[in-house]
């Protein structure tokens, strides 16, 4: 009643008016502005794609269903976290600790044993040429074979010889070796 008695509305052809006719100019209007989104959507859809397949790649093979396959994956892993820790304690390159992007082993700060190795390798530079027996000539040690028989087997000399003759020969080390910790 509005749409006929309104001074604009009611001089428009009758085909024009109605929910039938605002059904079909809608279903236009929408199929037209799907049809201009589409290629954007499937192309987001895409590199959305792209990037999950590329995250599960990054996570490696799924998580085995079987108790033994789970046990083996364990035990693997294990053994990966113990090799790195003695690669690290040792000072070993280990390419693992170096990815894409990271700056790698040249210019690198050194860390794990192989500090420790350069540090004590710095310190005991002096003692390089040092021999324990350059002190003692044939009748100290002599004397320290005499001091000590009857400690071990007849015929090979104790173990505590050797002590006796070392001890201070260490205590030489024991201060840098001291300062260095």
């Amino acid at each position: 009643m509005y749409f006929s008695q309104h001074p604009i509305y009611s001089t428009m052809p009758q085909n024009l008016l109605g929910i039938g006719n605002l059904t079909t100019k809608l279903t236009k209007i929408l199929f037209t502005h799907i049809k201009h989104s589409l290629p954007d959507i499937m192309k987001e859809i895409r590199d959305k794609m792209k990037d999950t397949e590329s995250d599960l790649r990054d996570l490696g093979a799924p998580m085995p269903s079987e108790s033994s396959e789970k046990m083996q994956l364990l035990w693997g892993m294990i053994t990966d976290f113990i090799q790195t820790y003695k690669n690290t304690i040792s000072g070993k390159y280990d390419s693992k600790r170096y990815v894409q992007g990271n700056s790698g082993p040249v210019g690198a700060e050194l860390s794990g044993g192989a500090r420790i190795k350069m540090n004590f390798y710095n310190l005991y530079q002096e003692f390089e040429d040092m021999r324990a027996t350059q002190e003692y000539d044939d009748f100290h040690i002599q004397k320290a074979i005499q001091m000590h028989e009857g400690d071990g087997l007849p015929g090979f000399p104790s173990v505590d010889v050797f002590i006796y003759l070392i001890n201070p020969q260490l205590e030489k080390l024991r201060d840098p070796a001291l300062e260095l910790i």
